[in-house]
């Protein structure tokens, strides 16, 4: 569907990172998922990008609670490497996106035809915000694999989501991780919450996270900023460092009256294999405790 076009609006900003690393994390849909969003409120649960002259990409973007959405589409009319993408959206307004790297800075401009149907202040706005949560990104990004589980449980998406975070029941199916297993804290937005368990030597230790999102029944992201350790709280130093900033995020989708659970978490090396063992043990318990109350 064409619009009518308006102006051209330029939006930039300067990321503290070489520009082989801002390259990969612009195109890559993994990556794309995670940061093409101007604020907490949306997110885009997918993303294909088939980088090449005539390629076309398809990003799906929602509000978190479900009520609007909209598919961000177009076609690559020019692709130069480390320097310049153009593309055309499928409502026929033309994109450019500059990159100019100069060691570990990368400066990135886009500019877009402006639709007429919202103010042009407005649109810049928004433009901005995604470029500065992707800036955000790159910036904390550290080399880490995201790991990705997909669940289906036969109970429907309430049931399941505040069984999942019910205090009892989160020490049921989370004592397959350690058998103390357990939290202390709020799952409301912005809160800080602690994942506790005792190790085999008896001492206290854990995750200091906070709530990074809550939409009940739909989404939950956890972000996590430090460790416990003996029983206190860290949240800086060598032993934070691999964790800090990485997330680990629920997604509640009704089908058919069940819900497909995904579980999406960001992993180093040394526990990949823990975790891939763990976690679909730990939500077929869940799925058990769900199906049977």
């Amino acid at each position: 569907m064409k619009t009518t076009k308006g102006p051209i609006i330029t939006v930039g900003t300067t990321v503290h990172a070489p520009v082989e690393k801002v390259w990969e994390l612009w195109i890559g849909p993994e990556h794309i998922r995670q940061w093409n969003n101007a604020n907490a409120d949306w997110h885009t649960p997918s993303a294909e990008n088939d980088l090449q002259l005539g390629g076309r990409f398809v990003y799906r973007m929602e509000s978190r609670d479900g009520a609007h959405g909209f598919e961000f589409s177009g076609e690559y009319t020019r692709i130069n490497p480390l320097k310049k993408i153009e593309y055309n959206l499928d409502d026929g307004r033309k994109v450019t996106v500059n990159f100019h790297g100069n060691g570990n800075e990368t400066t990135i401009s886009e500019s877009f035809e402006a639709e007429q149907m919202n103010p042009a202040d407005l649109q810049q706005e928004g433009w901005q915000a995604i470029l500065d949560n992707f800036k955000n990104y790159v910036e904390s990004h550290r080399e880490t694999e995201k790991l990705h589980f997909d669940f289906r449980i036969n109970a429907p998406v309430e049931k399941v989501y505040k069984t999942m975070l019910d205090e009892q029941h989160f020490a049921e199916w989370t004592a397959v991780f350690n058998p103390s297993s357990h939290f202390k804290g709020s799952w409301e937005k912005g809160a800080k919450i602690y994942f506790i368990g005792i190790d085999e030597d008896g001492t206290m230790g854990g995750m200091v996270s906070r709530i990074r999102e809550n939409v009940p029944n739909k989404f939950v992201s956890i972000e996590h900023i430090g460790i416990l350790k003996n029983g206190k709280e860290v949240l800086d130093g060598k032993d934070v460092e691999p964790w800090a900033g990485s997330l680990e995020n629920y997604t509640f989708t009704d089908v058919d009256g069940g819900t497909l659970l995904t579980v999406e978490m960001d992993s180093i090396d040394e526990f990949n294999n823990f975790f891939l063992e763990t976690w679909p043990k730990a939500l077929k318990v869940l799925k058990e405790i769900c199906e049977k109350r």
